[in-house]
């Protein structure tokens, strides 16, 4: 089955559709029809197969094979990550550049949900092995007189197919009964984590029942008053009167037979049951849907900037970096990646939301308001998980350690195991317990030491726990116990753990002082009956369990196998329907997961906490308790899901606690997985587009921290960004920030951000503002005696000069700029020098000069060749030294220049370098140095490369172009023998009209109606040279009707003679010329 997926462009501010951009994005899709892949790779990322694209409806039509990619595809959907990802697919980077449109603008998009949970449904069916709940009323007509299970309202079935339609074996889940069931009496559960968590995290035993559904979904804390009497039937139940206050001890979740309370009246301890209080007078634990303590979320927010807050911080310095004082600068080569010389459209018009400052006085007013404090943000490394806080605790602290003495006279000697015992007889907890209580056995290194094996360690334990039973030490008892049993656990010696968990529980009356050893006892004990089956004696102890593992924010995880517990509550949760249940205990499975490491597990897990986030947002909240968008991102970065990825973290909001993921992690972040959607290496020649907002909101972060050098670094990297997007007057805004912070930090720092400026100024076509800056710097390096940085400033003083017009002076300071590459022997810098004075020469006139001096840069360039760099500067100075030799009437030797620099950007796979040197090839052969046959290559060629640019109009016009040179080749007349000319010339107008259709089509999605006009009308003339005569005048009215429609009646008027002059001047029915000159 299809399902059609729609998107419309909206104005947050606004709330209505933003039609400019809803039709960009609507051209962007028509683009690309014609060539899918990447929508295709895009849907099949997010799980979906792609049917086809309808541009003009704004949709996708999709389709599912498997249940695994539909609930893929509906988490994405309730993330708002498809929406996020079609954004990054189909805006451009003028959008990504304009940030207060970023920031108003969202992608919604519709999906009939009630479909896609058909088509879910179905799959279920096909599949024959799901989880159902008994429809009530059908369930019990159904039942009348036929043997099966005996099932409740909404109970929860395994259902399987036996090979017939109307009835399927079915499995309680709450009594293990099996037998037949009609297939009218089931309804599938439609949420697919929930089938696909009960299906793969299967349990041998049935529900216990000691937990109950719940309508609410508020977790609480605080008071509650006791409603009824009651006295606790064992040592660890609170005994209280009707209207006693009783004080939550952690939370208090609805449907839970128990919580840990404190009697304020008598000030005891213990489990309360939760029928005999009302928490109406508590409070929630926030607005809205809220599972979890402020304390809790830094554990799993934290993950994703272990260690990586530092690399992407570094990852900003490398891209930052510039070699401007100590490499020289090619004339007006913006960019050493980009060869040409024109700028983007983008260039023509500035960003309206960036600030200029126009001069030194203005960056020297901006930089005194700014900060003088040197700070990095975010430099403290977060540990890996919450229990290496508590370790890096227990290291600072001078805990007790006991040496292991197993000397045979000593085993018999109280006065040896005395320290010990006294030590862990205390009555409550004390910090330095801490580590008997974690994952990784920290106790073996904290408390212990001299043994060589555990083997040695657990008979010292063994004996000390003999003594504490004959001294009656109950609580050293109880630990020891627990230690034991900790120990055999580690070696998987599960039943020998339980009979020491066992032990210490029944000796135990008085836990309540260590609450975190009752807890870890509990769970512990609980941990293994579930996994040894014994089913009576888990139930027993489920009850009160279920409180001390849930409702104790903080709790350590004390074993592995806590997890096979959590996920038995999760699935008791999820049968009951209690939801505040369920999504406390989906946390914890994912705290759990990820101090494992274990992080190919915990994506479903985490996702699904995320829905539940999202999809019960409370009234006037914006996020939900947890925003794990930065911890999903980095997960999926793992699997190589680039797209979703992006998605996540561009929808993740720094929340500024200390140790979670900071505005430069998300710059960061982002900046690598939107260069992998471009399929490049992110580096300082490809800054995307798409991470300008997020750079702006790192700069704004670093600003607020008052971190300089951070500062500095991410206005480098923004300037070189709106450099290389054609962005000018954005380039000078960062360039002169970044500036007036380095003028703060150092003289090496202010003077390459001064050199950076003044270039920037060159590159607007400021040659006044980059010459003061320059000559300032030259002041700045008088009695230095660093000959590299002063050529590169009069390298660069040197291009003021010429757009000032002292071409006198510009000569000279290139001049001094070559004599000081020629003193330190930098052959590259010397190159660039006189193919500057050769594009100076070449300007004046004097072209036999230019000539030489551009000679003279290719030999030194040529001993430079293998990198990137030089090589594509090397591109350009050959297309400056093939003018030279145009204009000296050399033209196979101008032909040896251009394909040699074309050759060159090839070499390097320079799309742009190719596009603008195969245009200069194009003008070449088509005007200066005609060749029919080599025009129509390289005009093969520019449609190639803009095709692969995505530049669909100039792929047109290539096109077009294309089209009229395979006409002048069709109808040549020089000719060949008469059977080949036939031949020729019928293929050649084949392939003119084959251009002409392709750019047609191409005009018709860009809504440009002339040049669409005059493509039905070159397309006619075509079918009239091929004799084809029944659709030429089909083509001819086409083309007047496309002018009529866009009221264009002088194209409409010059269309109609144009067509007439193809009949009147042609062979064949020249009659009918009459109707359109008429």
């Amino acid at each position: 089955q299809e399902i059609s997926l729609s998107f419309s462009v909206e104005s947050r501010s606004s709330r209505c559709r933003n039609s400019q951009l809803q039709e960009a994005a609507r051209k962007k899709l028509w683009a690309l029809e014609s060539d899918d892949r990447s929508v295709c790779a895009l849907f099949k990322e997010l799980s979906a197969r792609l049917v086809c694209t309808q541009a003009h409806e704004d949709r996708f039509l999709l389709t599912f094979k498997t249940l695994e990619e539909v609930w893929k595809f509906s988490t994405y959907l309730t993330l708002g990550y498809v929406g996020t990802c079609l954004e990054q697919l189909l805006f451009g980077q003028e959008f990504w550049l304009d940030c207060a449109l970023v920031e108003d603008t969202e992608l919604r998009v519709t999906v009939d949900e009630q479909h896609l949970a058909t088509i879910y449904v179905d799959l279920l069916l096909q599949e024959g092995n799901f989880f159902s709940r008994a429809v009530p009323g059908v369930w019990k007509s159904e039942q009348e007189g036929e043997e099966g299970p005996q099932l409740c309202r909404n109970e929860l079935i395994h259902v399987k197919s036996v090979g017939q339609d109307s009835k399927w074996e079915g499995t309680s889940l709450l009594t293990g009964q099996r037998g037949v069931v009609p297939v009218t009496a089931l309804q599938p559960i439609p949420h697919p984590f929930y089938q696909w968590f009960l299906k793969n995290y299967a349990v041998s035993f049935g529900l216990s029942q000691e937990i109950s559904g719940t309508s609410s979904r508020a977790i609480i804390k605080g008071r509650c008053i006791a409603t009824k009497d009651h006295r606790g039937a064992a040592w660890d139940e609170l005994s209280f009167s009707k209207g006693d206050p009783i004080e939550i001890i952690g939370f208090f979740i609805p449907g839970l037979p128990w919580f840990v309370g404190k009697s304020l009246s008598t000030g005891s301890i213990g489990f309360a049951p939760t029928r005999h209080v009302n928490p109406e007078a508590c409070e929630p634990l926030g607005k809205g849907f809220v599972f979890l303590s402020e304390e809790e979320k830094s554990p799993v927010l934290h993950i994703p900037c272990n260690g990586d807050e530092q690399h992407f911080a570094t990852l900003l310095g490398e891209l930052a970096h510039t070699d401007i004082t100590s490499v020289y600068r090619l004339e007006f080569l913006h960019n050493p990646a980009v060869v040409s010389l024109s700028f983007p459209e983008a260039a023509l018009h500035g960003s309206k939301e960036i600030p200029v400052l126009q001069s030194w006085e203005e960056i020297n007013d901006w930089a005194t308001s700014s900060t003088s404090e040197l700070s990095s943000p975010g430099s403290e490394a977060a540990p890996a998980t919450l229990e290496d806080v508590l370790l890096e605790k227990l290291d600072d602290l001078d805990y007790p350690k006991f040496f292991i003495d197993l000397n045979a006279g000593h085993l018999e000697d109280a006065d040896v195991f005395d320290p010990i015992l006294t030590f862990l007889n205390q009555d409550s907890f004390v910090p330095s317990f801490q580590s008997f209580y974690d994952l990784s056995f920290s106790f073996l290194h904290s408390t212990f030491y001299g043994f060589s094996d555990e083997d040695e360690l657990v008979l010292y334990l063994e004996t000390s726990r003999n003594w504490a039973k004959r001294t009656h030490s109950v609580w050293a008892h109880v630990r020891l116990c627990f230690l034991l049993g900790k120990l055999c656990i580690k070696k998987v010696k599960f039943s020998q753990a339980r009979v020491y968990f066992e032990e210490a529980m029944s000796i135990l009356d008085r836990g309540f002082g260590d609450l975190p050893l009752l807890a870890a006892l509990h769970v512990s004990l609980a941990s293994i009956y579930l996994k040894q089956n014994m089913k009576h004696k888990f139930s027993s102890l489920l009850g009160k369990t279920v409180a001390l593992l849930v409702c104790l924010p903080g709790r350590s995880f004390s074993s592995e196998n806590e997890l096979e517990l959590l996920t038995y509550i999760l699935r008791e949760s999820i049968a009951v329907g209690n939801a505040p249940l369920e999504a406390r205990i989906c946390f914890l499975i994912v705290k759990l997961f990820l101090q494992l490491g274990r992080t190919e597990e915990v994506l479903p897990f985490l996702e699904h906490l995320q829905c539940l986030s999202t999809t019960w947002l409370g009234p006037g909240t914006c996020a939900g308790p947890l925003d794990a968008t930065a911890t999903l991102g980095y997960l999926y970065d793992k699997k190589y899901l680039p797209n979703i990825a992006l998605a996540s973290a561009r929808s993740f909001v720094p929340s500024g606690t200390k140790g979670t993921p900071t505005p430069i992690w998300r710059a960061g972040f982002i900046l690598q997985n939107a260069s992998r959607l471009l399929g490049k290496q992110l580096d300082r020649s490809s800054i995307p587009a798409l991470a300008c907002f997020y750079l702006k909101q790192a700069l704004q972060f670093c600003c607020e921290s008052r971190a300089v050098p951070a500062q500095r670094t991410l206005c480098a990297v923004l300037c070189r960004m709106y450099l290389q997007h054609g962005v000018l007057d954005g380039a000078v805004c960062y360039a002169a920030r970044a500036a007036a912070l380095g003028r703060l930090m150092g003289e090496e720092e202010a003077f390459e951000s001064s050199l950076s400026l003044g270039w920037v100024h060159l590159l607007q076509q400021q040659p006044g503002p980059a010459g003061d800056i320059l000559r300032e710097l030259l002041r700045s390096l008088r009695g230095t005696a660093s000959e590299t940085q002063g050529g590169a400033v009069h390298n660069l003083l040197a291009m003021a000069l010429r757009g000032e017009g002292q071409i006198q002076e510009a000569a000279e300071n290139f001049l001094r700029a070559l004599h000081k590459a020629k003193e330190t022997g930098n052959r590259r810098n010397q190159a660039v020098s006189l193919a500057n004075l050769g594009q100076l020469s070449l300007s004046c006139g004097a072209t036999q000069l230019a000539e030489l001096y551009l000679l003279w840069s290719v030999r030194l360039y040529a001993e430079l060749q293998g990198h990137q760099e030089p090589d594509v500067e090397l591109a350009q100075v050959l297309l400056w030294l093939a003018q030279a030799t145009v204009d000296r009437q050399r033209m196979e030797d101008a032909k040896l220049c251009y394909e040699l620099a074309l050759a060159f950007a090839l070499k390097w796979q320079n799309l742009r370098s190719q596009l603008h040197i195969t245009e200069c090839l194009c003008h070449f052969y088509s005007k200066v140095c005609p060749d029919l046959q080599a025009c129509i290559t390289y005009h093969e060629h520019w449609a190639s490369l803009a095709r692969q640019l995505q530049h669909r109009e100039l792929e047109g016009n290539a096109r077009q172009a294309l089209s009229q040179l395979y006409q002048a080749l069709g109808t040549r007349t020089e000719t060949p023998p008469k059977w080949l000319f036939a031949c020729c010339h019928h293929r050649a107008l084949r392939q003119s009209l084959d251009c002409t259709k392709q750019s047609l089509r191409i005009f018709i999605d860009l809504e440009e109606a002339g040049k669409a006009a005059e493509a039905w009308l070159q397309a006619g003339k075509l079918y009239y040279l091929l004799q084809e005569d029944e659709l030429v005048e089909m083509y001819f009215q086409a083309a007047i009707q496309t002018a009529l429609k866009w009221d264009n009646f002088s194209l409409a008027m010059d269309l109609y003679e144009k067509a007439g002059d193809t009949f009147f001047n042609g062979s064949r029915n020249r009659d009918r010329a009459v109707e359109f000159y008429r």
